[in-house]
This record gives structure tokens, C-alpha cells and sequence, in this order.
């Protein structure tokens, strides 16, 4: 009885302890903290994932955002992200802004050296003949004025010759007729000097000696053999590997050409000029000449004239710059570099990198927002490593500073290129 008595009082004092416990006043509660939303994971080990930046407590790599969260500050929508990749890209690429300024233009071309067809100069037979001897042995053999070329039997002068001796011999106060058959001779091609020597031996030349009128270097005319062929030079270089056409022996007729005496003091360079350069090329621009073959040697020229028609299956304009060679350092075919100073041209420059040339279609990319939209736009003249836009921009817009390293997809091409 006793026990069953004392096992209530604990009982009555548990129960008042409990309410006594309920009736105090309970001390406010310790709100959590809201955990961060932005986890950081390991590129590397993606089982790894911590509320803030560090390191990978694997690899020791940077933690970077986990994926499908978005930057802080990015401004990267998904609608943005969603555009088609051939018209937006999201890039990180340093954004420039178009130049207003006056530039010095200058166009860069290429060309090559050649004789100036100015000098040339035929050497043709002035009467009808067989060549006995030949002196000239050589394309390109450099000769002077007076010099013995050939020696030449012609029939039609032998005949004139003894007219001559008949006419002194027989009728010497007939003075009209003597000096009527000296200008015949002279006309023909003899000189004064074997003139005076047939009347004073009463001999005539049947191996007529014949002299170059000209001084230069002597080109073969092979070519002004064949049928209606024109009587002027082939392109320089052509002769060089054949053998001279006129030979000991051969006959020839009058008027013929045989060869063409260049001087090779003078020389001009052709530059081609591309198409889309020609509209700022005018007569007396300065151009600079560079040759490959010569390292540090510079020409100063200006253009002389620009070949008013196309060559056929060249789609560059040909302008000539004529310059003198009397060291005979240049060499005819030698490709030079040219360089055409083209005045100041005010415009929109922007660099050549920001600019992709699709053939029809020139493109820059136009920030927008937090992207790069593909823009068409109009080129002019490049300088350097600037080019001119005429239109489709302006100066306030921002665009991409390299073109190139955005237009790296094929389907973009495709696209652009039929629109």
C-alpha cells in the first residue's frame, strides 16, 4: 500500500512539473538561414558541390556555377540564348565603334617590269637580197648606232650602182643625172661614203655592207614573218630560249622587218590595278615601286597612263609608270610592288578584322544587347588595315572588333550568302 501510494505523488509531481513547464514563457526561436541558391561544382568531378567559390577538393580546380543557373549580371536572357546561331552569337568579343576621320589612301598593287615599246625602233631591209654575212649573232646582243649588222647581195643594187658609174663615166657635165642616181643609192639604204667610193674605184658592192640607224639591244621578229602578222614587237622574254630568224644565207624581201632595236635605258612598270581600286586612280598620282629582287630598293614614280581597255581574261586595269634604267639595274619581267597615293578620303573607317567579305556580301556584327547580330553593309577603299564603309553604318553603333572569329560556321555562309 505504501509503495502504490508514493508511485502517485511521482506521478502528481511529474504532471505539475510538465504544466508548470508549458505556463513559462518560451524564448523566441532562431530563424535558418536561407541557404544559397548559387551551388559551385567541379567541371572535373561534377559529384562535388559547395554554396560558394574555391577549389575542388579532388583536383584542386576552380569551381565554377553549376549549369542551368544563371550569372549574376550577365543580362543573358533565354530568349537571347534561343536566337538562330547564323544571325545572334552571344560573345564575349571586344566591341569597337566606327572612325570619322579624313585618311591618306593609298591602293597596294602588284605588276612587273618591261621595255618600254616607246624606244623600239624596226630594222627593216630596204631592198631585196640575200644576207652573206651576219653580224649580229644573239637576241638581246647589245649594239650602237653605226655599227655593221649584215652584208647583203642585191641584185636591184648592184644594177643601181653601175648606173651610177655609167652616168660619171660617160656624161659627167650631165650633173642632174648623176645627183638624181646618188639620191637613188642614198634612198636605198648606202651611204655618202660608199657612194663616193664606187665613183672613185669604178667598182660597185656586190656584198653590200648594211649599219644600225639605232642604238639598243636587238630583239628577234621572228613573228613579223608570218602572213598578216603586225610589224611590232612580241612581249619581252618571248626570244630568249630560240635562235635569231635571220640567218647567213637566207633572202629577204623589201620592206621586211628584221629586227627590233630596244633601248634598254628605258623601262616601265605595268601595275594591275584590282577592280574595286580603279575608280580612285587618276594620271600624276605618286606611286612608290619596291622590287623583291632589290631589298631596300625604292622607286618614286607617277602614273603615266592607264590602258583604257580590259586584256582578255584579265579583270585588272593595267596602268604604266615609266622609269629610267640608265645603270641597268632593272631587269625586264620583274615583279615589283607598287604602292599609289590616292589622297585624303573622309569616311567611316573601321578595322579590316571587323569586316567579313562574303563575295555579294560584306557583313559586321552589331552589338545588341548582350549579343552580336550579323549587319550588312557597303565597303569603299581600304588603307592599311583600315577599310571604308559607305553605307550601313553609323557612328554611334558598336560592333565586333573581329568579324572573322564570330562568321566560324558554314550554315551562316550558306544563309547569308542566298539572302
Amino acid at each position: 500500500m505504501k509503495r502504490k501510494m508514493k508511485a502517485i505523488k511521482i506521478s502528481m509531481l511529474a504532471i505539475a512539473v510538465a504544466i508548470g513547464a508549458c505556463s513559462r514563457p518560451q524564448p523566441p526561436a532562431f530563424s535558418a538561414q536561407p541557404k544559397s541558391e548559387v551551388q559551385y561544382t567541379c567541371p572535373m568531378h561534377p559529384q562535388i558541390l559547395e554554396d560558394h567559390p574555391g577549389g575542388c577538393p579532388i583536383c584542386g580546380m576552380t569551381l565554377v556555377k553549376k549549369s542551368g543557373q544563371a550569372s549574376e549580371g550577365a543580362g543573358i536572357s533565354l530568349n537571347t540564348v534561343l536566337q538562330p546561331v547564323n544571325s545572334s552569337v552571344v560573345s564575349t568579343v571586344r566591341a569597337i565603334t566606327p572612325t570619322q576621320k579624313e585618311v591618306q589612301t593609298t591602293i597596294l598593287a602588284d605588276g612587273y617590269l618591261d621595255f618600254d615599246t616607246r624606244t623600239f625602233n624596226n630594222i627593216a631591209s630596204r631592198f631585196s637580197g640575200r644576207i652573206e654575212k651576219l653580224y649580229i649573232k644573239y637576241a638581246f646582243q647589245d649594239i650602237h648606232r653605226g655599227q655593221r649588222i649584215f652584208d647583203i647581195y642585191s641584185q636591184e643594187m648592184v644594177t643601181a650602182q653601175q648606173d651610177l658609174l655609167y652616168i660619171s663615166k660617160n656624161s659627167p657635165e650631165e650633173a642632174a643625172l648623176t645627183h638624181a642616181a646618188k639620191q637613188k643609192l642614198l634612198l636605198l639604204g648606202m651611204t655618202s661614203a660608199q657612194i663616193e667610193q664606187v665613183i672613185k674605184t669604178g667598182k660597185a658592192f656586190f656584198s653590200l655592207p648594211v649599219y644600225s640607224p639605232y642604238e639598243g639591244h636587238v630583239h628577234d621578229v621572228a613573228h613579223s614573218q608570218m602572213p598578216g602578222a603586225a610589224v611590232t614587237a612580241m612581249p619581252s622574254g618571248f626570244y630568249n630560249n630560240l635562235p635569231l630568224a635571220v640567218k647567213e644565207g637566207m633572202y629577204v624581201e623589201k620592206g621586211q622587218t628584221l629586227f627590233n632595236v630596244v633601248n634598254p635605258h628605258r623601262l616601265w612598270a605595268v601595275i594591275k590595278i584590282d577592280p574595286a581600286d580603279v575608280a580612285a586612280v587618276r594620271l600624276n598620282q605618286s606611286v612608290k615601286i619596291s622590287l623583291p629582287d632589290l631589298p631596300g630598293k625604292n622607286l618614286i614614280g607617277k602614273v603615266n597612263f592607264i590602258e583604257p581597255i580590259l586584256q582578255q581574261g584579265d579583270k585588272s586595269t593595267s596602268i604604266r609608270v615609266y622609269l629610267d634604267n640608265m645603270n641597268h639595274e632593272l631587269k625586264a619581267n620583274s615583279l615589283v610592288k607598287a604602292e599609289i597615293k590616292t589622297g585624303q578620303t573622309s569616311g567611316l573607317w573601321i578595322p579590316r578584322a571587323a569586316l567579313v567579305n562574303l563575295g555579294r556580301t560584306q557583313i559586321v556584327w552589331l552589338k545588341k544587347g548582350a549579343a552580336y547580330q550579323a549587319h550588312q553593309v557597303s565597303a569603299g577603299l581600304v588603307n592599311d588595315s583600315e577599310i571604308q564603309i559607305t553605307r550601313g553604318l553609323a557612328v554611334t553603333d558598336s560592333l565586333a572588333s573581329n568579324a572573322q572569329y564570330l562568321t566560324d560556321s558554314e550554315s551562316f555562309i550558306k544563309t547569308q550568302s542566298h539572302e
